[in-house]
């Protein structure tokens, strides 16, 4: 068969929820994909940033064959070492005291929704409840996650919207200020916003909203779920702000790109939740744990997060020097290996144009065009990119 036969039997068997990309990708290495054809493309998606070791990694490849040669999952009714390994590594390396492993980003920050309010409500501050989030924000799609989303469009037909969340614009502090009260839970963001165009916190942004949570009593949620695990140069964003949360939420990455999420938080906060207060058949299986503990063994080893911030300055500095040379390009911003540009147009047509010359990248925001590389990219295939967006830009903006 060939990629129209399996584009239209997908058009006929699964539902029609995403605006896929015409090519269907089938094997890859380090940083490039195949398609069906046997085009090969440079890969500055990485999954949306989950593929953190790239693609067909040995070390991974083995770790997931040999575990499923093992067991595959075994529910957790049972201790798991992987599990159990993975979490102490998370932990020793965080500011977190404990770890609830599950399948995927939005069931993390369900995870983290209800640790909050179950905290407070043991404490017996049951109206404490409400959760103080960002505009532009994506927590997720699941009905208490898009409620938590501060993009409009992600919620619209799926009302009444879950109720308790309060939404503020981000990096305005008086805006912050003026909502909180005694009857906030929590304030949760993202650390740099993703889906919502990588915007990056300004000044003392986040650790004046420590500050305010800590005056308040009330829990600060990161979700590092694009921007943890190595992403920006560091373990987790939260390092390079001086400060650190209650509960962060972490998925993507950590596992390399088998389904994986995480819930990490304080001992205190995490002791709310107690044996048939929260569960999940397959989070932190044998395969998974496997996947994500050698995942983490690799980002914590030596040099690797120096060499993922070297890189990323090396992407925004050619970044920078695109943005000088064509007008069309409004502002560069990101940290580590995500990176974006944002554009004075809709950058549909630029993401397509690149696909065309065989860089794959994603376009978010209507205008920002997001990189998002594994985090094993090489320097010569970031000059690659550049190179070919260069080109492609020249086109694309007279057009």
């Amino acid at each position: 068969m060939v990629r129209d036969d399996f584009i239209s039997m997908n058009n006929q068997y699964v539902f029609n929820t995403y605006g896929r990309t015409p090519i269907m990708l089938v094997d890859g290495e380090g940083s490039r994909v195949r398609d069906s054809a046997g085009r090969q493309y440079l890969d500055f998606i990485a999954g949306l940033a989950a593929c953190s070791l790239g693609h067909g990694h040995p070390g991974l490849a083995l770790a997931i064959s040999e575990q499923a040669k093992r067991l595959i999952h075994v529910s957790n009714l049972f201790y798991i070492e992987s599990q159990i390994n993975l979490a102490r590594l998370l932990v020793e390396n965080s500011f977190a005291d404990k770890v609830f492993f599950c399948n995927s980003g939005a069931e993390a920050n369900e995870g983290a929704i209800k640790l909050a309010r179950k905290y407070f409500h043991d404490r017996g501050e049951h109206e404490r409840y409400h959760i103080i989030t960002m505009e532009n924000s994506f927590h997720g799609r699941t009905l208490a996650t898009l409620a938590a989303t501060g993009q409009t469009k992600y919620r619209n037909g799926f009302e009444p919207h879950m109720p308790g969340f309060l939404h503020v614009p981000f990096g305005d502090m008086k805006a912050l200020e003026r909502v909180v009260s005694g009857a906030t839970a929590a304030v949760l963001l993202e650390p740099i916003q993703g889906e919502g165009g990588v915007r990056m916190p300004p000044g003392n942004f986040l650790r004046e909203i420590r500050a305010l949570c800590d005056n308040w009593g009330c829990l600060l949620i990161l979700d590092e779920i694009q921007t943890g695990m190595g992403r920006t140069g560091k373990l987790f964003a939260y390092e390079h702000f001086e400060m650190k949360p209650d509960i962060m939420t972490l998925a993507k990455g950590i596992a390399g790109g088998v389904p994986m999420g995480a819930l990490l938080a304080i001992e205190e906060v995490a002791s709310a939740l107690v044996p048939g207060t929260h569960a999940t058949t397959f989070g932190g299986n044998p395969l998974a744990s496997a996947a994500g503990l050698t995942v983490m063994q690799e980002i914590i080893s030596k040099g690797f997060l120096e060499r993922v911030e070297s890189l990323g300055n090396r992407l925004r500095l050619r970044l920078e020097e695109l943005a000088a040379r064509h007008e069309v390009i409004r502002e560069v911003r990101g940290l580590g290996l995500m990176q974006a540009i944002d554009l004075r147009r809709p950058g549909a047509g630029l993401a397509a144009a690149m696909r065309e010359a065989g860089v794959l990248v994603n376009c978010t925001s209507e205008t920002v065009l997001r990189f998002l590389p594994p985090l094993i990219v090489t320097s010569e295939e970031i000059d690659e990119m550049v190179g070919i967006l260069d080109s492609v830009l020249s086109t694309w903006s007279e057009g």
